[in-house]
C-alpha cells in the first residue's frame, strides 16, 4: 500500500453542491482513492445558538450541502460504486436540532393538510464530548439532562442519478442521497449503481448521532471531517444502494408510503440472497423472512428508507462482490497504518 493515493478536500464556501445531478465535479479521482473529506451540517453552519431559527437564517431549498460531486475514472452506467467509510469525526465540540414547522413525522406537513397550528420552532444545541464520545441532550423546557451516546453517519451518500435527472439533496431514491440511515457509519461499505459516466459522488449530512426513524425530521445535525475508499467493481450493477459491515448485508429502499419502501428493500435482499448465494428465490424469500431486521431510516423526507438487514452468519461462504468490503478494510488498515 506505498503507493496509496490520498487526497484531501475542503469545499470553499461555492463549492457544495445542492444536488445530485447537475453538478460539475469538484475532482477527478483514481479508483481505489482515499478521500479526506470535510462535510457541512445541513444547515451550512447558519444554525449556532438556539437562537438560529432555521426559517430566518436558512433559505430553502439550499439545505444539506454535499462535498463533491467527484468524478471518478472508469466508472460507467452498469458498473457498481463502492464507498468505505474508514472514519466519520465531528469538526466541532456541538452539533444542533431543531423542530421545524409544517415538518416531521409527529406534526401536520404541507401534503398532510391539518387545522392546527404547526408545531413550535425550537433549537437544541447538543454539547459533543469527542473524548468520552457523548452528545449531551439539555431540555429547553426544564432541567433534565443526559449524555447519549456518540455514533457519528452520514446522513447523504449518492451518485448522480440517471435519465438526465436532477434531484435535490433532500431526497433519497435509487442513486442514495438523503437515506438518513444510521448504517452509514465508519466500517461499512456502501455499493451504489453507476448511471452517468464518472459516477459523480458526493456526500454529507453529518449526524453525531440519529434514532432510527428521525422522527421529528432533524438529527443531531454536525459538520464533519471524514475519510472514505472509492473503489470501481465493473461490469455489475445494483439497482438500489446496498450496504456491507463485517456482521450484515444490508439493502434501502425509498419510497412513499413506508409499505413500498419496505417492499423494496426486502425484495432487493431477496434478490441478492438468491443471485450471489445460489437459493432459489422462493427458498431465499423464506430465509430472509424469518431471520431479516427491518430497521427504519427516516419517515419525514421525500421520500421515507427502510433498509434490510441479514446478518452473514446466516448465509453461505461467500464473499459479495469480489471481497470488496474485505479490500476496503484492508486499505483503511493501510491508511490508519500510515497517519
Amino acid at each position: 500500500m506505498a503507493d496509496l493515493s490520498v487526497i484531501a478536500f475542503r469545499p470553499a464556501p461555492d463549492q457544495y453542491a445542492w444536488t445530485f445531478g447537475g453538478t460539475e465535479p469538484v475532482a477527478r479521482i483514481r479508483p481505489g482513492a482515499v478521500l479526506e473529506v470535510f462535510t457541512e451540517d445541513c444547515f451550512a453552519g447558519k444554525v449556532q445558538s438556539e437562537k438560529d431559527l432555521v426559517s430566518e437564517v436558512c433559505q430553502f431549498p439550499f439545505l444539506n450541502p454535499q462535498t463533491g460531486p467527484f468524478y471518478v475514472e472508469g466508472a460507467k452506467p452498469g458498473d457498481t460504486l463502492a464507498v468505505h467509510f474508514v472514519s466519520i469525526e465531528p469538526a466541532r465540540d456541538w452539533a444542533v436540532s431543531t423542530t421545524v414547522p409544517l415538518f416531521g413525522a409527529l406534526t401536520a406537513t404541507h401534503s398532510t393538510a391539518m387545522l392546527h397550528d404547526p408545531l413550535p420552532e425550537i433549537v437544541w444545541i447538543w454539547r459533543l464530548d469527542r473524548h468520552a464520545r457523548t452528545c449531551r441532550f439539555q431540555s429547553r423546557r426544564g432541567s433534565y439532562a443526559v449524555d447519549l451516546p456518540m455514533e457519528p453517519m452520514h446522513g447523504t451518500l449518492g451518485v448522480a442519478p440517471a435519465n438526465l435527472e436532477v434531484r435535490s439533496a433532500l431526497v433519497p431514491d435509487s442513486f442514495g442521497g438523503n437515506m438518513d440511515t444510521p448504517e452509514l457509519r465508519a466500517g461499512v461499505t456502501c455499493y451504489l449503481g453507476v448511471n452517468v459516466e464518472g459516477a459523480l459522488v458526493s456526500l454529507g449530512d453529518g449526524h453525531a448521532r440519529q434514532g432510527e426513524g428521525e422522527a421529528c425530521g432533524v438529527a443531531v445535525e454536525a459538520a464533519m471531517e471524514s475519510v472514505i475508499v472509492v473503489d470501481l467493481i465493473k461490469g455489475q450493477r445494483c439497482a438500489w444502494p446496498r450496504i456491507e459491515s463485517d456482521s450484515h448485508l444490508m439493502t434501502t429502499g425509498s419510497a412513499r408510503p413506508l409499505e413500498d419502501a419496505f417492499r423494496i428493500a426486502q425484495a432487493e435482499m431477496v434478490t441478492w440472497v438468491s443471485a450471489d448465494f445460489g437459493l432459489d428465490v422462493l427458498d431465499a424469500y423464506q430465509l430472509v423472512t424469518q431471520a431479516v431486521e427491518a430497521p427504519i431510516a427516516n419517515v419525514v423526507d421525500t421520500n421515507y428508507t427502510c433498509i434490510a438487514k441479514m446478518a452473514k452468519r446466516w448465509l453461505p461462504k461467500v464473499e459479495v462482490y469480489g471481497s470488496a468490503h474485505r479490500r476496503l478494510r484492508e486499505t483503511a488498515a493501510a491508511y490508519r497504518s500510515q497517519k
